[in-house]
């Protein structure tokens, strides 16, 4: 068993867990469920753009603790002055170290910034969760979903207004792509094994669809990787370690940014 899957197979007693305590009607109650949401691809379309997407999270499976005493609206906050184009919040609290409550703070601090839960996503309750707690979109990864699966989740984002980002890492998760797809990462990190090579977004930058808005993420660490990438197509950068891992990761999300 990979980590993958011992964090999908945790991922889904997490869910059950959760929908016998909460139901969807219940999540609909949530005032997050009347705002209108920020577009990621809007933001990252716009002139002058950093396309930088920062990411608040404490810990991982790969790094172990990266970060304990960081807190989420600070760093946040931080980062959105420093002139990202998103922030991702990680909500897995076992592997990750995330919560709702992150996710909740990220959203009232900036609330003009798209915001992305960062999680498992195998269930359409976990959609109906990441509207509740005020994400504007969700992640789909490809690796642990069929194209049947993947194609329900975006139909049920869709219909709640969210934006879909998709985590392709093989040639093969390609494939499972559908129309409502709204961007597609590329992770550079091996999921199943945890090595990290940035010529995966090079590689498979050329096979994904035409006109489809690319954003890679994982193992990325200066702006010389942000140009070659940007060369390659890319219009977004996901990045959260080399921030998170500082005293300051709005400042050192600052000083990146000026480097571009």
């Amino acid at each position: 068993m990979t980590i993958l899957d011992e964090i999908n197979a945790n991922k889904r007693r997490e869910v059950e867990q959760a929908k016998a305590k909460i139901s969807v009607e219940e999540l609909k109650l949530s005032p997050f469920f009347k705002r209108s949401v920020n577009s990621l691809k809007a933001a990252l379309k716009a002139d002058g753009a950093s396309g930088i997407i920062a990411e608040f999270k404490t810990k991982s499976p790969s790094k172990g603790v990266i970060n304990d005493q960081a807190e989420v609206t600070e760093v946040t906050s931080g980062y959105v002055a420093a002139g990202v184009s998103g922030l991702s919040v990680l909500t897995d609290e076992q592997y990750f170290g995330g919560s709702f409550e992150n996710l909740a703070k990220a959203r009232m601090a900036n609330p003009k910034t798209p915001v992305l839960r960062k999680d498992f996503m195998l269930d359409p309750y976990q959609v109906y969760e990441a509207k509740a707690h005020g994400a504007d979109l969700i992640l789909l990864i490809a690796a642990s979903l069929s194209k049947d699966e993947m194609l329900h989740l975006s139909e049920t984002a869709k219909a709640l207004g969210l934006e879909v980002l998709v985590e392709v890492h093989t040639e093969e998760e390609i494939e499972k792509l559908n129309p409502l797809v709204d961007l597609v990462g590329v992770n550079n990190r091996n999921l199943k094994t945890f090595e990290v090579d940035l010529e995966t977004s090079v590689r498979l930058s050329k096979l994904l669809p035409a006109g489809v808005f690319k954003i890679s993420e994982s193992g990325l660490s200066s702006a010389d990787h942000i140009h070659y990438l940007r060369k390659a197509g890319f219009k977004g950068f996901l990045m959260g370690e080399n921030f998170m891992k500082t005293a300051s990761p709005g400042q050192a999300c600052a000083d990146f940014i000026k480097q571009l």
